[in-house]
């Protein structure tokens, strides 16, 4: 891919846009098979749910190899995989260790009118034709009867999340019930418990290899690459900028987030200063004081950008709670004695699940809005609305056009990216004339960090009542 790698994701995204904007035109209650357990939203229409009431046919589809490179149905662009930023930050060296492992995946439609895919990838480390675990997505049924689709990914090298199929339409509603969550955070006030620290497993050599920001690291072998069971985490609800997500090395899809539910769940001292939200009292607390089970709800900002120790770039977020607004690239808090991320409020894991949690994203015409509803710590049963225009007070949501006549070309920008052998320019990060297309998604789209399990039910779809 060419250096300005955002020009290629926008020639595919605007025509996909164009081919899935079409979702259909009525309402259908049942679109499981099964009448909704809650009303409709006021001023939006159901079009697709998913309630897992029918058996999934992932875990038994075949496994296909990722032949990588441009020509690979998994593509995405220059921060890819194999992709040419890490080729030229690292030289060499980077080329050498992606060969030492293959990559296997899945693409699974499922849903009514296969509205939904699963998309699954676990590494081949050993190289030895089949990949070394065995992540998934089924049906489970919990102990008062219902359904759940279980996202199981029972090693740190793979990944498995749930997308839509086609791009989301230019307004919509879309939204999840979570009824179980085990990837990481504290349990009974530590990390450690079932035999594993922070929801991993206890085996040596769990680590970034070989993605990391600043690309390959020189005269490090496997082992020796950062440690990664101090983080854990789940994305409860995100949307992407381009139309097919599928789990990749962590650090392309820093580029690629349009606005952010998630858990991300650190016992690294480097966290120690970042703040949680009391919803009940609106006063801020040390993370660390905290469970570790919180949720955050992120606006990618696209005038903003951060350079890192290593010299790489990846943005900043803006943040709302009850606790106030926040932006990461300062302090905040009470004498300021807070920074990094700001956590919206934490919520339950044992009251799952009897209790349930809803994560939903909306787009309308001014913005994005991002609600959390559920029994949450302090706070008891509550619904956490926050929302962000397309461009606020100055400050964009990082991609947000869908179409190129929502963007005037005002926030582009050229950013380069250094590593320990070179460096990749972005000439055009957010040029005039891109189109950039909303997907969501549910689990984890990491090659190389997080561990666990989850219960997902109710994924449902919503459009203006309107037709607007």
């Amino acid at each position: 891919m060419g250096r300005c790698w955002k020009i290629t994701a926008v020639v595919a995204g605007t025509a996909a846009v164009a081919a899935g904007a079409a979702w259909p035109a009525a309402a259908t209650g049942t679109a499981t098979g099964r009448t909704p357990s809650e009303p409709a939203r006021n001023g939006w229409r159901l079009v697709d749910q998913e309630g897992f009431d029918r058996p999934l046919r992932v875990d038994g589809a075949p496994w296909r190899l990722d032949p990588q490179g441009p020509r690979s149905p998994w593509n995405v662009d220059a921060f890819d995989d194999d992709g040419e930023a890490w080729k030229k930050i690292s030289g060499p060296l980077f080329a050498r260790e992606l060969a030492t492992l293959n990559v296997f995946r899945k693409r699974v439609a499922f849903g009514r009118n296969g509205w939904l895919t699963a998309e699954v990838a676990a590494v081949d480390k050993d190289r030895d034709g089949r990949p070394d675990s065995r992540p998934g997505l089924s049906t489970k049924t919990l102990p008062d009867g219902r359904k759940v689709g279980r996202i199981s990914e029972p090693s740190w090298d793979a990944g498995v999340l749930i997308r839509p199929t086609r791009p989301l339409p230019r307004h919509y509603r879309v939204e999840m019930t979570l009824r179980g969550i085990d990837f990481g955070g504290k349990r009974n006030g530590t990390f450690d418990y079932d035999g594993r620290h922070n929801g991993y497993t206890k085996e040596p050599c769990k680590t970034r290899y070989p993605w990391t920001f600043q690309g390959a690291l020189p005269g490090k072998k496997r082992c020796d690459y950062p440690d990664v069971t101090r983080e854990n985490g789940f994305y409860y609800l995100t949307v992407l900028d381009y139309a097919t997500p599928a789990p990749h090395g962590n650090p392309g899809i820093h580029f690629r987030r349009k606005v952010i539910m998630d858990g991300y769940y650190s016992d690294d001292a480097r966290w120690k200063n970042a703040g949680t939200c009391d919803p009940k009292t609106g006063r801020i607390y040390r993370t660390f004081d905290g469970t570790f089970n919180g949720v955050n709800a992120l606006f990618p900002r696209g005038d903003l950008f951060r350079e890192t120790a290593n010299n790489n770039v990846s943005n900043e977020y803006y943040i709302k709670t009850r606790c106030g607004n926040v932006s990461m690239d300062k302090p905040y808090g009470p004498g300021d004695r807070f920074e990094g991320h700001l956590t919206s409020a934490e919520i339950r894991p044992e009251l799952l699940p009897k209790a349930a949690y809803r994560f939903a994203v909306e787009r309308d015409r001014t913005g994005y809005t991002l609600e959390m509803s559920g029994p949450f710590r302090h706070i008891g049963q509550a619904t956490l609305r926050v929302h962000h225009d397309f461009v606020e007070n100055g400050r964009p949501i990082w991609h947000y056009n869908q179409t190129p006549e929502e963007y005037d070309g005002r926030f582009d920008r050229r950013l380069v990216h250094k590593g320990p052998a070179g460096t990749y320019t972005t000439e055009h990060a957010w040029p005039k004339g891109s189109a950039y297309p909303d997907s969501f998604i549910i689990g984890d789209p990491h090659l190389n960090y997080y561990e666990g399990e989850a219960y997902v039910d109710d994924i449902r779809l919503y459009v203006p009542a309107n037709g607007r």
